[in-house]
């Protein structure tokens, strides 16, 4: 799409319809401008849609067909050409990506770890955790403490929490900082207690292949993009479309070293290591643990593995 001689070019941001995606989608866009990759008259319309993850609330995501239900309508948008690029939270977008799209750009990394929220009066509720990831890092933290899958947006969850249906909830660190609800972060979770997940904290946009805007390269964050090709390999080794509990978390020292710490949980143990090399082998030390540990697991037995108090 060109824009006309002396008129602004406008870009159509697709964005899932809830306060936290909105929310990064602005300030991603705020990213760009920061950049000054773009002209001064450029515009962003953001366009928000519905996922199909969003109309399934009550329906726990390892049932309903995994992360691709938060992205597949906008990548559909993308494809037919009713936006120009489309804004996610990294951690929803799947491995394989819908063909004819790419990851064009990321953000530099928020708060990536895990955090506990309590509810504004104290009660002796199940704690709240949305992914099967958390559940069983959960259960080791608090093995006394019931935990229960929770559905919906941040705003609904804590609502939740708050009319007593828990007693705790297990939330993104960045969603809530996003949102400006930090006062309502009670305990930050470090990475050696529960590992994040692959791409958290992290904002992606997905464009066209071959349509990947100058802006969106100039607005990118190269630690952010070598640490997601690694923890995103590494989920990819061991199987892109099961939704198995796997975390995997990146870090990158001064010298140019790259860590990658991942775990996975095959229903009866936990397997986890680490792999560690140059920055510029991001993918390959990701696709190296992937492997290493898919080696000591030797296959994926049962993806939707709950545990006897992770209901």
């Amino acid at each position: 799409m060109k824009a006309s001689r002396g008129c602004p070019r406008r870009y159509r941001v697709g964005s899932r319809d809830s306060a936290l995606a909105i929310a990064q989608t602005r300030l991603f866009i705020e990213t760009i401008r920061s950049a000054g990759c773009t002209k001064e008259d450029a515009e962003f319309e953001i366009i928000p849609m519905k996922t199909s993850g969003d109309a399934l609330p009550g329906r726990p995501l390892a049932r309903s067909g995994g992360k691709g239900l938060f992205t597949k309508e906008l990548d559909r948008a993308l494809i037919s050409g009713e936006i120009d690029f489309a804004v996610h939270s990294l951690k929803d977008v799947p491995t394989d990506i819908m063909g004819g799209l790419e990851l064009a750009a990321f953000s530099k990394r928020e708060d990536p770890r895990d955090a506990l929220v309590l509810p504004a009066s104290p009660n002796v509720g199940p704690v709240g955790a949305s992914s099967l990831r958390r559940r069983v890092q959960l259960a080791k933290i608090f093995p006394d403490w019931p935990l229960r899958d929770i559905r919906g947006n941040i705003v609904t969850r804590l609502e939740k929490l708050d009319r007593g249906e828990y007693g705790a909830l297990a939330l993104a660190a960045a969603g809530l900082k996003r949102l400006g609800l930090e006062g309502r972060l009670s305990r930050i979770f470090g990475t050696d207690e529960m590992l994040p997940a692959s791409g958290q904290g992290v904002i992606a946009a997905i464009a066209r292949e071959g349509e990947r805007y100058d802006f969106l390269v100039g607005a990118s964050c190269e630690e952010s993009r070598l640490c997601a090709l690694a923890e995103r390999a590494f989920v990819r080794a061991l199987g892109a479309g099961c939704s198995a509990p796997i975390a995997a978390f990146a870090e990158i020292d001064a010298g140019g070293v790259l860590t990658l710490r991942g775990l996975f949980f095959d229903g009866k143990k936990e397997l986890s290591g680490a792999e560690r090399g140059d920055k510029e082998r991001a993918e390959e030390i990701g696709i190296k643990l992937g492997k290493r540990i898919g080696t000591l697991q030797n296959r994926i037995t049962d993806c939707n593995f709950i545990g006897n108090n992770v209901r």
